[in-house]
């Protein structure tokens, strides 16, 4: 039974997170019924993160076993014809070792946040960045990040339904630039607590606004007491951009 992995893009707009829930539209839901309309198998697949209601993927990747041993190219190209309604596309697929795991096999996680930040609000982009109208200062920003980076206890970042058994993670990078009209964060790290990200937005945007200094990200994050973050920012701008893995063999044919 061939293990592959597919590198997924979707709006997530449309669905209520990547989870499966009974009776909701998500991600996970969409791709686990086209795989049942091309191979005839009910099955569960398994993600490198579970993203939540809004959050919008360019790199996220699953695993799925598949009874019979299809062309990695068969398996990409019949999946989004029965995705072609959603919001969901497989961008690649290629064949992994039984032992390869989306998530457990992961050795990194790159998010990125997208700011539209001008005056006008977004027309295409409506619901795809988070629209700020007040001017940031992203040099500011990505000073105060620096903060954050390295082997920290994220509490004051974490979501209070966090399942995570630990509030230790490493950040391996926090970037805030300016992109045009546009102010984008990247983080990453191997793993990250539910909503971080969205908590360290937020509260950089503040030093953005001028209402914090780096000095209070970093005394906020030594608090290690939710009640010390700063707002969360909405899901709207947020994308998981990528998930690293040691090289292994695979096939694509």
């Amino acid at each position: 039974m061939p293990r592959y992995r597919l590198t997924i893009e979707y709006d997530g707009g449309s669905y209520n997170g990547f989870q499966a829930q009974p009776g909701q539209p998500t991600v996970q839901g969409v791709i686990e019924t086209a795989i049942a309309a091309f191979t005839g198998q009910s099955v569960r697949i398994a993600a490198a993160g579970r993203t939540d209601s809004g959050v919008h993927a360019t790199g996220q990747v699953i695993h799925v076993d598949l009874e019979r041993d299809w062309p990695p190219a068969t398996v990409m190209n019949a999946l989004n014809a029965h995705l072609v309604r959603e919001g969901v596309v497989v961008l690649d697929a290629v064949i992994v070792p039984d032992d390869w795991h989306a998530r457990f096999s992961a050795t990194g996680r790159r998010y990125l946040f997208r700011i539209l930040n001008r005056a006008a609000p977004p027309a295409l982009e409506r619901g795809k960045v988070w629209h700020m109208r007040k001017p940031l200062d992203a040099v500011a920003m990505h000073e105060a990040a620096q903060a954050l980076v390295g082997h920290h206890n994220f509490t004051t970042f974490r979501d209070l339904a966090c399942q995570s058994k630990s509030p230790l993670k490493t950040l391996d990078v926090a970037r805030v630039t300016r992109v045009g009209d546009e102010v984008h964060l990247v983080f990453e790290a191997r793993s990250f607590l539910h909503r971080q990200v969205r908590s360290m937005t937020g509260t950089l945007v503040e030093v953005g606004l001028g209402r914090w200094s780096a000095t209070d990200v970093a005394a906020a994050l030594a608090a290690v007491d939710r009640t010390a973050c700063g707002p969360v920012a909405p899901s709207d701008g947020l994308y998981l951009t990528g998930v690293r893995y040691d090289p292994v063999a695979a096939s694509e044919s």
